[in-house]
């Protein structure tokens, strides 16, 4: 009982920033000051904002792979039929995704600060 409610308040814990966000959009990361310079290669896209994507479609992939991993400790459980040794293995292998999707979800509300600090300290914002 004990488990499932420090699960629980961990879980809140690390949900409780994504669902606080309003919808913002996205920053423009300073790319204002670099135009005057002429340092731009004619490009429409900043490299940070290349990077803030890959990051992010990084870290859907990971969050992906967490998801199916603890899908497919639930069906090695579910088709275990009573063997404890395979019913541990299930167990350990939904553990695993689950702190694999908090620690996930842990860096990407990290990645999303910075960017959003950063990008607001670089257009002056703050």
């Amino acid at each position: 009982m004990k488990k499932n409610i420090i699960a629980a308040i961990m879980l809140l814990f690390v949900l409780t920033p994504f669902l606080a966000m309003p919808a913002q959009a996205q920053p423009e990361l300073g790319t204002n000051f670099v135009q005057p310079l002429g340092l731009q290669d004619g490009g429409d896209r900043d490299v940070r904002e290349v990077a803030v994507d890959i990051v992010r479609y990084l870290m859907t992939f990971l969050g992906i792979i967490a998801v199916v991993v603890i899908l497919l400790g639930g069906f090695k459980w579910m088709t275990a039929g009573g063997n404890e040794d395979k019913i541990g293995e299930a167990k350990s292998l939904i553990m695993a995704g689950i702190i694999g999707l908090i620690i996930i979800l842990a860096a990407f509300a990290i990645v999303t600060f910075v960017i959003d600090i950063t990008g607001s300290a670089l257009n002056g914002d703050m």
